[in-house]
C-alpha cells in the first residue's frame, strides 16, 4: 500500500547540521520533535555509483559466515577505499549468515530470501528494489536435483558451499558432502562444471578455494552419495528471477522491507516480517535513491529517551520520502542501527554495550584521493607550546600522479610536492625544515592544503582543507587550579593581536556551564574571571570543570581550554 505525503504528518526538522565528509558526500544529523519525544536521524547523501564511486555490500572478514562492527569493516578495506556507510542485512545471531541475497560481480554468495526485499544495484549505479528468487540444480550420474548456495540444508535438501562461505562446510550430523575441485565462481545463467576429489560426512570439511563442497541432508543424502562418486563430474545452474544478471544488475544485498516506491512511502509491503519487527518506535536503517541518483543513507537512533525515541518502518518510509527517496528499502533495525564514516561511528547505537557486530555494512566507496581534516582547525605558533604545528596528509588507493600543494593566506605556495604515488597515506608536518619552501614566519589567516590525482585508469580526483594559523592567543593559565565556589577562577592569558574573546566554562563532559562576554580585548595580558555561578545564579556543584578561551579577529579564530577543579 503507497500512502501520499500530503496525507501524513511529518514533524519539522528541529535541528539540522551538515558536513562534507569527501568528494559529493555530506553528512547530516537532524533532530525532529514528535508528540513521541525527539528522533535523530543521520544521513548520508553521495553520489549515484560510477567512476570513483562504488555501492556494495561488503562482507564480515570477506565471508558469509562471522559477524564484525561496521566500523572495523570499514577500517579492514581502508587501504582500497574511504567508506561511508550502514549495517546491512539482518543475519543469522549464531553463524552471523545474512538471510537474504548477497551478490557481488555476478557472483552469488548468498541467496536471496524470497519473500523479502533485496536491493540490486546495476551497471549504471541505478537501485531496484524488489523481491527475487534464485533456482539451481546440480547433476551427477543422475537426474536434476535442486540445490542452494552457501546455505545450510535443512529436511531434505542439498546446497553448494564456495569459499565465500568459509573455510569448511557447517557441521550438520547426518549429511554426506562431495568436493568439487577446480569449481567456477557461482554465477548464474550457465552450466557450472567441476569435477569430485573426495566424499566425506557430518560437515567440518575443508572448501578449496577453488572449488566447493556440495552438502546434501535427509533423503537427499544418500543420493549425493551415490550421484557423485570420485571423478565424476558435476554440473550446477543457478537462475535468478527476475534475472537481474541480464539487466545488467551485477551486485545486489538484501533487506526489507521496501519503505519507499515511486517516491511514496509503503505502508505496508505484504513482506515476511512480524509485527514486533516493523510497528515499535525503535532504531531503523533505510537504503534508498533519490531521482537525480544521488544514494541517500539513513540511520535512526533509538530506545534512548529524552534523545531519540526511534520510528516505526513507516515513519522510516515517511522520513525517507520526505529526504526525495523515490526508491528504498529498510536493513537491519535495532541494536543493528550503526553508520559511520572512514572507520569512526556516526550515530549513537541502542545496545548497551555500544556499537553491535553484524554481517555485513553496505557501503558507499570513494577511490579518489581522500584529504582527512587537519587535526587542528587552528595552529598558535606563538611558543608556548600548544598548537605549534600541524600534521597534514593525504591517501590514495591506486598508483596515481598526484600535485600536493600548501597555500598560504596570500595565495603563495609554502609546499608543493609533483610526482607518482604508490597506493597509501602520506603525510606533512608543518611547519618543518623539511617543507619544500621555507619561511621564517607563517603568514597569519587561512591557509589551504589542496591535493590532485589522476590514477592509472585516467580518473581525477581532487580535495583540499583548510585551516588557520593565528598566533592571537596565547599562554593561557587557569588560577587556581582548585578553586572554592564562592571565590571564583580566573583565566590569563597573552594576546598578540586585539581580538574579541568568549570565555565559557564547560564540565568535563561538555556541557556548557557559563558564557563569559564577548569581551573586545588589546594586545598584552589579559584576564577573564569567573564567579564560581551558574547563570542562575546558583554556585556550582563541584566537580571537573573546563575553563575556554576563544579570541577571533581578521586571523581567523583561536581557543585554548584549561582544565580545573571546583570544591565546596
Amino acid at each position: 500500500m503507497l500512502v501520499g505525503l500530503s496525507a501524513v504528518f511529518v514533524p519539522p526538522a528541529l535541528a539540522s547540521t551538515t558536513q562534507a565528509l569527501m568528494p559529493g558526500v555530506t553528512y547530516t544529523r537532524q533532530v525532529q520533535f514528535t508528540s513521541h519525544g525527539p528522533v535523530a536521524l543521520n544521513i548520508l547523501v553521495g553520489p549515484r555509483p560510477g567512476g570513483l564511486f562504488a555501492l556494495q555490500p561488503i562482507l564480515a572478514d570477506g565471508t558469509v559466515t562471522g559477524r564484525a562492527r561496521v566500523t572495523a569493516m570499514e577500517k579492514a578495506i581502508s587501504d582500497t577505499s574511504t567508506v561511508a556507510g550502514v549495517n546491512g542485512d539482518l543475519f543469522n545471531f549464531k553463524d552471523g549468515h545474512p538471510t537474504g541475497i548477497v551478490m557481488d560481480n555476478n557472483v552469488i554468495k548468498s541467496p536471496p530470501y524470497r519473500e523479502r526485499s533485496s536491493v540490486g544495484i546495476s551497471s549504471t549505479g541505478t537501485l531496484s528494489v524488489s523481491r527475487v528468487a534464485l533456482y539451481g540444480y546440480w547433476q551427477g550420474l543422475g537426474s536434476r536435483r535442486p540445490v542452494s548456495v552457501n546455505k545450510t540444508p535443512t529436511g531434505d535438501g542439498t546446497a553448494v558451499f564456495t569459499p565465500a562461505w568459509g573455510a569448511t562446510t557447517p557441521t550438520l550430523p547426518g549429511s554426506v558432502e562431495t568436493v568439487l575441485g577446480p569449481f567456477p565462481p557461482t554465477t548464474t545463467g550457465g552450466v557450472l562444471t567441476g569435477t569430485v576429489t573426495a566424499q566425506s560426512t557430518g560437515g567440518g570439511t575443508p572448501i578449496p578455494g577453488d572449488g566447493a563442497v556440495l552438502v546434501a541432508h535427509g533423503s537427499q543424502a544418500p543420493k549425493l552419495q551415490a550421484e557423485t562418486p570420485p571423478g565424476t563430474t558435476v554440473h550446477v545452474q543457478l537462475v535468478l528471477t527476475p534475472d537481474w544478471p541480464s539487466a545488467g544488475i551485477g551486485d545486489a544485498f538484501g533487506g526489507g522491507p521496501v519503505v519507499v516506491r515511486n517516491g511514496k512511502p509503503v505502508y505496508a509491503a505484504g513482506e515476511d516480517f512480524l509485527p514486533s519487527q516493523i510497528a515499535p518506535r525503535d532504531p531503523r536503517t533505510g537504503v534508498g535513491q533519490r531521482k537525480n541518483g544521488q544514494i541517500v543513507m539513513v540511520a535512526v537512533d533509538g530506545r534512548r529517551p529524552g534523545y531519540s525515541v526511534g520510528l516505526t518502518n513507516f515513519e522510516l518510509a515517511q522520513a525517507m520520502a520526505r529526504l526525495g527517496i523515490v526508491t528504498g528499502a529498510a536493513m537491519d533495525s535495532g541494536g543493528s542501527t550503526a553508520m559511520a564514516f572512514d572507520g569512526t561511528l556516526l550515530n549513537r547505537p541502542s545496545d548497551p554495550g555500544g556499537e553491535r557486530a553484524v554481517k555485513e555494512t553496505i557501503a558507499l566507496m570513494y577511490l579518489g584521493v581522500y584529504v582527512p581534516p587537519p587535526p587542528l582547525a587552528t595552529i598558535s605558533p606563538n611558543g608556548d607550546g600548544i598548537a605549534e604545528r600541524q600534521t597534514l596528509s593525504y591517501k590514495i588507493v591506486r598508483q596515481s600522479d598526484v600535485t600536493a600543494t600548501l597555500v598560504d593566506p596570500t595565495g603563495a605556495d609554502a609546499y608543493d610536492f609533483t610526482g607518482a604515488r604508490a597506493p597509501g597515506t602520506y603525510k606533512l608536518t608543518w611547519p618543518s625544515r623539511r617543507s619544500g619552501k621555507r619561511q621564517t614566519q607563517a603568514a597569519l589567516g587561512r591557509w589551504r592544503w589542496v591535493v590532485n590525482a589522476t590514477d592509472t585508469l585516467g580518473r581525477d580526483s581532487s580535495m583540499d582543507r583548510s585551516f588557520w594559523v593565528n598566533d592571537t592567543l596565547g599562554f593561557v593559565s587557569v588560577a587556581p587550579r582548585s578553586a572554592r565556589a564562592r571565590r571564583g577562577v580566573a583565566a590569563h592569558f597573552r594576546l598578540t593581536h586585539p581580538a574579541k574573546v568568549i570565555g565559557s566554562i564547560r564540565t568535563s563532559g561538555g556541557a556548557l556551564v557559563r558564557r563569559l562576554g564577548p569581551f573586545r580585548l588589546g594586545s598584552g595580558t589579559q584576564a577573564i574571571r569567573w564567579n564560581g555561578r551558574y547563570r542562575s545564579g546558583r554556585l556550582a556543584y563541584p566537580g571537573s570543570y573546563v575553563f575556554d578561551v576563544f579570541a577571533s579577529n581578521a586571523y581567523g579564530p583561536v581557543d585554548v581550554g584549561k582544565p580545573f577543579t571546583v570544591r565546596r
